[in-house]
């Protein structure tokens, strides 16, 4: 199981990281108004989203699952003392929200049809951050 719980943490890095820096694309996409970066920009997300953010979240799902797997009767069984667990896995579902919605301002992007400016996604980039640590205190700490 460590091994199955490394590769969900290293899986789970690589998925925050896209996570953090495809919003950032977002806000520089927004301030450009030039044709060439619109196009590179445009690459920088898809490649970003598709290529590294996407999967990262898929094998951190799955090896997630797998995990929660090994501990299932603790888990849905023996519920005192694993409350932690369960908001853990509403704030990964608000995260995986989060993850689609980031693909729709690619697909907007896309067809140039993007709504929000530069200081919208600058704060829409905050909200991982804020799940990140509230997983991470879940995680460690297990305060319920």
């Amino acid at each position: 199981m460590l091994w199955i719980k490394a590769f969900h943490i290293i899986f789970v890095v690589t998925w925050f990281a896209g996570l953090f820096y495809l919003p950032r694309l977002f806000v520089y996409h927004a301030a450009s108004e030039d044709d060439i970066s619109n196009e590179r920009f445009k690459v920088m997300e898809r490649k970003l989203y598709h290529g590294i953010t996407t999967p990262s979240a898929i094998f951190a799902i799955g090896l997630g699952v797998w995990l929660l797997g090994g501990y299932w009767w603790q888990a849905f069984v023996a519920v005192n003392g694993m409350i932690w667990l369960y908001i853990k896995i509403g704030l990964v579902a608000v995260l995986i929200a989060y993850h689609f919605y980031c693909g729709k301002f690619v697909n907007d992007f896309k067809h140039d049809r993007n709504r929000h400016n530069h200081v919208f996604y600058r704060w829409f980039n905050e909200f991982p951050v804020l799940i990140l640590i509230t997983v991470m205190i879940l995680v460690e700490v297990k305060p319920f």
